[in-house]
């Protein structure tokens, strides 16, 4: 049996396909990467070596955008949103040691799926964007990335009831997620969750992420956008379906 450190050969393949298939969706949908990894990766590894994995081969692809997604974005915006994420990422990572796996695991599913039902029903907040909401909306991303490693739903649906062009909306939610790995990182390190193996799987997944990506972003076709999404759905539902541990 081939293994990388204490990870098997199937297990290899399993994180290997998630990562693929979450790029590959995110490649032709603009989003739904980590709410279709994180849901597989976590039947296979801890929630911390989940994190980890995802963090490590999410952080390389997006460094070209950076420079033209930054002269696009709202700065005060951006600033705000990454306030709140300093502040409230420590306490989802601190939440996270006191929880047992099944718990992550349930959480990842339940917020997939909630999620899911916003985007397809046109769920949104339809309120004035004022200041402290945006601090607590980057509040709230950051507790869910660190207590479940998925800090796109609250600043995504706050975004859906934004004035901004389209661009600037774009970039923010862009650069705040990529922030949000930035952050993750150093904080694992100072949780003493970061370890060889796991960053050396992480490393290995680079290629299928960025495969993915590659074809999902070679496929996309505007005139087939509502095809793109409903399969982005589908994906979703089932990798949230397939993370809940009662299914075991």
């Amino acid at each position: 049996m081939i293994a990388l450190g204490p990870f098997t050969h199937t297990e290899l393949i399993i994180l290997a396909g998630a990562a693929f298939l979450a790029s590959l969706v995110r490649g032709f949908s603009g989003f739904g990467s980590g709410l279709i990894y994180v849901p597989i990766a976590a039947q296979v590894l801890t929630p911390f070596q989940t994190l980890t994995t995802m963090v490590i081969f999410d952080l390389l692809g997006p460094i070209p955008l950076i420079r033209p997604a930054f002269r696009d974005c709202d700065k005060q915006d951006l600033m705000r949103l990454l306030a709140g994420l300093v502040v409230a990422l420590p306490i989802g990572l601190f939440t996270l040691t006191l929880v047992a796996p099944e718990v992550f695991r349930y959480a990842v599913s339940l917020i997939a799926f909630f999620m899911l039902v916003c985007l397809i029903f046109g769920l949104r907040y339809r309120g004035t964007l004022s200041p402290p909401l945006i601090y607590g909306t980057g509040g709230l991303s950051g507790f869910c990335q660190g207590v479940a490693g998925l800090p796109g739903p609250p600043v995504i649906l706050l975004y859906m009831a934004s004035t901004l062009p389209a661009q600037s909306i774009r970039a923010n939610t862009f650069l705040f997620l990529f922030a949000t790995d930035v952050v993750l990182l150093p904080m694992l390190a100072v949780f003493g969750r970061l370890d060889s193996s796991t960053i050396l799987l992480g490393i290995a997944l680079i290629l299928p992420t960025l495969t993915g990506s590659l074809i999902g972003a070679r496929i996309f076709n505007p005139r087939y956008e509502k095809i793109y999404r409903s399969v982005a759905y589908t994906v979703i539902a089932l990798s949230a379906l397939s993370g809940l541990p009662l299914l075991d």
